[in-house]
């Protein structure tokens, strides 16, 4: 008899860690603040010549690093070096009759009043005042000249990553048409994914662990912010400008994953940062009473 009771209790207490396990895991799963949907993001900066012409040189690689200021492609500057050089002829001969005007005045001013007329004077000194404009209009024309000269070199923006290069020795570059894009080097971050259900574990500052998918290694950063809106894809505009909104309703209610911002603190050396990765993100500490979303800010 006391061996069946030893048998049952030993099988109600198995029973009972099996279920307190259970809901243990269950209750992390469903309450504590982490995702496995988070996703590596940089600012990525695409590149253009800002004037036209013919690309005859490339001096980078596609997945070069490169430095802020750093040559990316070059082009062909005979016609603006001749731009220049006519620039800076129209300046010397402004130059020149803004002096002959000035000159021509001076004299006429000299002139006494019986020999001269006050007309002729007044048309000498705007004389002089149209040859100053036009010095102005001639050195500005040549300043931009210049900067025209300089914008041949296409330089990076910024210290990062040439990817997508798609620039060759012939190609014809238009302006403002992007050529390739730099991953800004200093502007990797995290865009994780939580659960509508998981936002009142958040705020703003609390400490994460980030896991990457491509490797074990543990980065540590913390909330940035949270996002603000996410589309509703059940409701649109009908044709009248009336709200569409989908009749069906499914019985089972999925929770909308909203956006949370993850600044990354200290990457360890060796761990390479891929915009578009998945890694897992894990909130480690947070407030000790739950603060509405509206307490993060950008």
């Amino acid at each position: 008899m006391a061996t069946k009771l030893m048998r049952l209790l030993i099988t109600l207490l198995l029973l009972g860690a099996a279920l307190w396990i259970g809901k243990t895991v269950w209750d992390r799963y469903m309450e504590s603040p982490w995702t496995r949907d988070g996703r590596v993001k940089a600012d990525v900066i695409n590149v253009g010549a800002d004037v036209a012409g013919t690309v005859i040189e490339v001096r980078v690689r596609d997945n070069q690093l490169v430095q802020k200021g750093a040559p990316l492609f070059v082009v062909d500057q005979a016609r603006y070096v001749a731009a220049l050089a006519q620039a800076d002829a129209l300046l010397a001969t402004q130059k020149t009759e803004q002096g002959r005007r000035g000159k021509e005045a001076g004299r006429r001013a000299d002139l006494d009043a019986s020999v001269l007329s006050t007309e002729s004077r007044e048309s000498a000194e705007f004389a002089v005042s149209t040859a100053a404009s036009q010095y102005r209009g001639a050195l500005a024309a040549r300043d931009l000249a210049r900067l025209n000269l300089e914008r041949t070199t296409v330089r990076a923006p910024a210290t990062g990553y040439v990817t997508n290069l798609n620039v060759h020795a012939g190609d014809f570059a238009a302006i403002g048409a992007a050529k390739l894009a730099v991953i800004d080097s200093a502007s990797f971050y995290v865009m994780a994914y939580f659960e509508e259900t998981k936002l009142p574990l958040l705020r703003a500052g609390d400490p994460v662990e980030l896991r990457m998918m491509s490797g074990d290694t543990l980065m540590r950063g913390h909330i940035e912010s949270v996002a603000h809106g996410i589309t509703d894809r059940d409701a649109g505009t009908g044709r009248e400008l009336l709200a569409d909104v989908n009749p069906t309703f499914n019985w089972v209610r999925l929770a909308q994953r909203v956006p949370v911002r993850i600044s990354i603190d200290a990457v360890p050396p060796g761990q390479p940062l891929v915009a578009g990765t998945t890694c897992t993100v894990v909130v480690t500490a947070r407030a000790t009473q739950p603060a509405p979303v509206a307490a993060a800010r950008s």
